[in-house]
This record gives structure tokens, sequence and C-alpha cells, in this order.
């Protein structure tokens, strides 16, 4: 209790900090703190994990932002101010199954929490620095050229950044102790940003700018027009593919773990 306590106190300070930075959103705030208190309540090291994916993402968001904002603002759905959904998309399965992993002890679970976390630090990562690469994006289904920002686009620096981010999250596992499954975790992250760009280029709702012309994933596009549905399934927006991201990571992860 104490912990959690301490835990609640840590998450809330951060998340008020990234609060006034309008990293989150108010709803977002609030469910950053839970996250920070669910794994505070599996340890000191699994806070520090989560803090880490915080940071950097946060970080690499504001990396040369307004040259991103120009090239994908019309495109994507939501800016950098995190809200609630977004927020839990990206760590409530790590949240879950960290808690899950202190109460049973099973490294399994510990792998599988670890291998979501991967999962939405490499998809973040990948889509952060890969709308800033100098080659327009590929499907990565028709490898078509795409306009950046379109989600199931691919390019070099992306994939390699979401390799690294995937990386670096097994192995500052494996540093703190919290796992010894660094395969598992990076096979688990990989995995799952993989799901999230193929899901992104076959079944999340496209919709399409009548007035512009253009496909984008707002329902009412920069130039102020309401958009349609144009592909993908209807409600298949990008927070429902984050969750299947770090769904596919922390299973992928459970299963391959010792």
């Amino acid at each position: 209790m104490e912990r959690a306590l301490a835990g609640l106190l840590l998450a809330g300070a951060i998340a008020a900090g990234a609060r006034r930075t309008r990293s989150l959103s108010w709803d977002g705030a609030l469910a950053a703190v839970a996250v920070g208190t669910a794994a505070t309540i599996a340890g000191w090291d699994w806070a520090f994990i989560v803090i880490l994916f915080f940071v950097t993402s946060t970080a690499l968001s504001r990396f040369r932002r307004t040259v991103r904002d120009a090239r994908i603002g019309s495109i994507v759905e939501k800016g950098d101010e995190r809200d609630a959904y977004q927020v839990l998309a990206n760590g409530g399965v790590f949240a879950a199954a960290a808690v899950v992993a202190s109460i049973t002890g099973d490294p399994k679970w510990a792998a599988g929490a670890l291998g979501a976390l991967a999962a939405a630090t490499s998809d973040t990562w990948g889509t952060e620095l890969g709308t800033l690469a100098g080659r327009p994006p590929r499907s990565i289904v028709s490898f078509k050229t795409l306009e950046p920002g379109t989600s199931g686009g691919v390019t070099g620096p992306g994939t390699l950044a979401s390799v690294v981010g995937a990386a670096l999250i097994a192995a500052v596992a494996v540093a703190t102790g919290v796992s010894t499954d660094a395969t598992a975790i990076l096979a688990g992250g990989v995995a799952g940003s993989l799901a999230d760009s193929l899901a992104g280029a076959t079944i999340q709702e496209r919709r399409w700018c009548d007035r512009c012309s253009r496909f984008t994933e707002r329902r009412v596009h920069s130039c102020g027009s309401p958009t349609r549905v144009s592909g993908g399934v209807a409600g298949f927006r990008n927070d429902v593919v984050n969750v299947l991201c770090t769904l596919v990571g922390g299973g992928v992860a459970f299963v391959f773990a010792r």
C-alpha cells in the first residue's frame, strides 16, 4: 500500500508536468496516473521502465515537430496531446499484465507485459521517426508509395527505429532484473509493431475528404469539411489498432518466454 501511494504521487507529479507542457490532455493525465500507479504496484523497476517509455516517446514526438506537423497534420487523427484512449491503448495491456506478474510471480506474465510495452515503443518510435524520412513511405501490403503519416506505410529509418525501440525495452528489462527473456520481449515488440502496420494498411478505418480529394484519418478534415468512410472497417480507428499492437506484442512475448 505504501508503494502504491508513493507511485500514485509520483505518477501524479509526472502527469501534471506532462499536462502543463500539453503532452497529455486532462483525461490522458488521469489515465497516465492509473498506468503509472499500476506499474509501481508491480515494482519500482516496472515504474522506471514505463517512465522511460513515456519520456522517450514524448521527446521523439517533439523532435522536429514543425516539420512533422506540416507533413502529417492533415492526415493523422490526433495531435501530440495524448488523450485517455491513446494512453490506455498503449499502456493498458502492459499495466494489467504487470500487476498479474507481480501477483503470480510468473516470468511469462512479466515477459508478456514487457512485450506489450516494447510493441508500443516500437510502434511509436517507428511512427515518429519514420514520418521524418526523406523518402515517402510505402504500403507494407502493396508497396505503393503513400503520403507521410498514412497508416500501414513503412520506411527504412522508421523500421530501424521500431527495432531499436523494442530492443531498448528488452535491454532495460534485463538490466533492471524485471525479466531475463530479452529475446521474447524483442520478438513481441517487433511482432506487435508489424501487426500494427498490417492492420493499418488493411482493416483500419480510412476516410476521404471530398473537398480536398485526400485520404485522412480525421472525421473533420483540416479544411473544416466532414469526411466519410472510404475503406477499412468503420470504427476500427487508430486507438483500436494500437490495442491490437500491444496485445500481439504481449502475446508473442508470453508464448516465447521461458
